[in-house]
């Protein structure tokens, strides 16, 4: 949402990178200071934004509801659950033909719900196509709720996902609460899209990478702690490792701790050598502990 709006440049959901954390060594360079290219819109939105107000420190983020720890959700049972919940959106969006940012939107939405409230209360199999329902209307992209309904018994026959147009509309009032009607998202699609020209790094083989590699971050809790151009400059930062661009001339033209950047993009990089590791057993095993 937010700045992307009538941007000139149009993006596409690429298809994710493999990367292999192992193969990746990003801790050589000395710390410095670098200096983000000043983007007017990003200036005068963001930063006043309710988006901006509402980032968290990881450890607010990581922090199961007492009554999901009732039922046995453990804090990996927790991440497990939302990032199968962000692929479910994923899926879901395909078959209603949205654009990428209105999926990102929507696990967002999914994202801060969890910052406030239980996945007891809130069972995320209904959160989840409830908020890309409401992230199509917020991104001017309307998808219809019987729409959505249609779908959602094609991909899923078991009883756990079959849900009618008014249950989707009651959890639409229910997530509007709990994210306060803050609707506002700023997402890290623009900013890379400027930084990749400015960098002189904008062909086709890096802007697939990079899109990848910021898609994934959505698998993560990224959008809720850290500013959308520092998520797009770690994305960067992999991807010129990866593709082997030497842009370190650039990144000392800039203005921003360098370390930020490196340990956003180790998250990352994590996050894909622990990925390799989560089984099916593992994630049904997380949604068995939901309420039925």
């Amino acid at each position: 949402m937010g700045g992307n709006r009538n941007g000139a440049f149009q993006y596409q959901d690429f298809e994710s990178p493999v990367l292999f954390a192992s193969t990746l060594k990003l801790e050589g360079s000395k710390p410095f200071r670098i200096s983000l290219i000043s983007d007017p819109d990003m200036a005068a939105n963001f930063w006043t934004s309710s988006h901006h107000k509402q980032l968290l420190d990881q450890e607010e983020v990581d922090v199961v509801h007492p009554l999901d720890k009732e039922r046995g959700i453990t804090l990996d049972d927790f991440k497990l659950i939302k990032m199968h919940m962000a692929n479910y959106i994923w899926k879901l969006a395909q078959f209603v033909k949205v654009r990428q940012r209105v999926v990102a939107t929507a696990v967002a939405y999914m994202r801060r719900v969890y910052t406030r409230k239980s996945m007891t209360e809130y069972d995320p199999r209904l959160v989840a196509p409830t908020c890309l329902y409401l992230a199509s209307k917020a991104e001017e992209s309307t998808v219809q709720a019987r729409l959505l309904v249609f779908y959602l018994k094609k991909l899923y026959a078991d009883e756990k996902h079959r849900y009618e147009i008014k249950d989707i509309l009651e959890m639409e009032m229910k997530i509007l609460e709990a994210l306060n009607y803050y609707l506002v998202v700023f997402h890290p699609y623009r900013a890379l899209s400027q930084l990749l020209q400015d960098a002189g790094l904008n062909d086709i083989s890096m802007t697939q990478l990079t899109w990848g590699l910021v898609n994934d971050t959505y698998k993560m809790d990224l959008i809720l702690v850290h500013a959308p151009h520092l998520i797009a400059l770690a994305c960067l930062y992999i991807a010129s490792v990866l593709r082997e661009k030497d842009t370190t001339a650039w990144f000392e033209e800039l203005r921003i701790d360098m370390n930020v950047v490196k340990n956003i993009s180790m998250e990352i990089l994590d996050f894909y050598e622990n990925h390799r590791m989560i089984t099916d057993d593992r994630i049904i095993a997380a949604l068995s502990k939901l309420k039925p």
